[in-house]
């Protein structure tokens, strides 16, 4: 198992708090040695490094934990923050990242009590987080001390990540929506066998509207009434919702949501959304929380497909997936943006985890890391939110010392790909497949 491999089964266990605690001492103080911490000085920010140490026997560089050294964003851009929650105290979350043999480590995590900020891995360096390497490569990860299955998150929680989101995104030029600004619950999975064991978190009682109000970058209507390209935007006070934990078989006290059931037709009768890569055997989706498509999510952005008197259908991970659209409550607001639709010609355009470079574009000597497919398409008179670029490169990280010939080396292609919001998650498609149409 190579570390990447070795991080993400780490996150599993971190997401389900399956970790067995080695208490590893204190963390370290404010004013250690190492970097400045790279927060507004409006933040209480310390510098608490992550581990990064060979795991290993002295001759296999192979082994470490628990992040990537890299030249951000000189070898590969920084396009995403992902938001996650520790699942685990403050305290024991630090701990975690200091021991290399956990291979997990976020940039930043933020304490529910008062919003501290511990920054743990320097920007420029890629921190194992978000269970995509690709996303990893690109991003910067946030822990927010809490829990998914209920409201976990402090005012202090917001008013700290707010702060730092916006700093971060001005700093590396990322934009302030919900393409680039992630829950690790938006990350797709590089690979069709990795999606029903992607994260879930922050959680479907995050409020992402709050956050983004505080950021100065609120959901707001920016289209006309009848535009066909909505944002999904309930009352997040009043969209009380009942949502199972399916990992530890317990029902979530019904309480303020960030997300829409969605069903197969307008009906409540009507079976749940099935996303394909979580119910490969075709059965119906769920209420469970971890089933991330059978929800649509504050923030995101789809297009309509149809529409009945009390209820909306989007186009949905290749299909017409419907929710509740009552006239006396708001759950969409209409917006001007840009969508993707397949090419004329083609009937479906095949949706990616990653924009990993092609085969031939590796240099020789380096394992090719390309593209994998996942279970959605793009089909024939369906349009999905997106168009952005996403950069196109594969960070090939392998050893402790990088002392490979190739080792840390970004491999960029000459393939261009765009984000899509297919379903719950984002992901990619070639540019080259596509249309970017503006809409509302």
């Amino acid at each position: 198992m190579t570390p990447h491999q070795r991080a993400k089964a780490a996150l599993s266990l971190v997401a389900a708090g399956a970790f067995s605690l080695a208490l590893l001492g204190p963390a370290s103080s404010a004013g250690a040695e190492g970097p400045g911490v790279e927060c507004p000085s409006s933040l209480d920010c310390e510098w608490v490094p992550a581990a990064y140490a060979q795991t290993g026997a002295p001759e296999d560089l192979g082994s470490y934990g628990n992040y990537d050294i890299s030249d951000r964003p000189h070898t590969n851009k920084i396009k995403y923050i992902v938001i996650h929650d520790t699942e685990e105290t403050y305290d024991d979350t630090i701990k975690i990242m200091q021991d290399p043999n956990r291979y997990v480590s976020s940039h930043y995590v933020i304490r529910a009590k008062d919003g501290h900020v511990a920054q743990l891995v320097e920007n420029k360096n890629a921190a194992w987080h978000a269970g995509n390497w690709y996303v990893n490569a690109q991003s910067i990860g946030i822990e927010l001390e809490g829990k998914a299955a209920g409201d976990w998150f402090t005012p202090q929680q917001y008013e700290a990540t707010a702060k730092l989101v916006k700093y971060l995104a001005q700093t590396y030029d990322i934009p302030l929506d919900r393409e680039h600004i992630l829950g690790h619950d938006n990350v797709p999975a590089l690979r069709a066998s990795g999606v029903a064991g992607m994260h879930w978190d922050p959680g479907p009682h995050y409020d992402w509207n709050r956050l983004f109000t505080m950021m100065g970058a609120p959901i707001r209507p920016t289209g006309s009434p009848d535009s066909d390209l909505v944002t999904i935007h309930p009352v997040f006070k009043a969209n009380i919702q009942s949502i199972r934990d399916c990992e530890t078989n317990s029902d979530i006290p019904p309480q303020a949501s960030n997300v829409l059931p969605l069903y197969t037709a307008p009906s409540k009768d009507a079976p749940r959304w099935s996303d394909p890569g979580e119910h490969p055997d075709g059965s119906a989706g769920t209420n469970c929380a971890q089933d991330t498509g059978a929800w649509a999510h504050t923030g995101l952005s789809y297009v309509v497909a149809e529409r009945k008197p009390g209820w909306t259908a989007i186009w949905y991970q290749g299909g017409k997936a419907w929710f509740e659209s009552p006239e006396d409550a708001r759950t969409t607001v209409p917006q001007s943006g840009y969508a993707v639709r397949p090419k004329a010609g083609k009937a479906e355009v095949q949706v990616y985890g990653s924009a990993y470079p092609e085969a031939s574009e590796f240099p020789a000597g380096m394992p090719a890391n390309v593209p994998e497919k996942l279970p959605y398409t793009l089909k024939a008179g369906q349009a999905y939110a997106g168009g952005s670029e996403a950069p196109n490169g594969y960070y090939y990280a392998q050893t402790f010392d990088g002392s490979l010939p190739l080792d840390r080396t970004m491999v960029v292609g000459d393939t261009q790909y765009l984000n899509v919001i297919i379903g719950g998650r984002n992901a990619f498609v070639k540019a080259s497949d596509v249309d970017v149409v503006k809409m509302g």
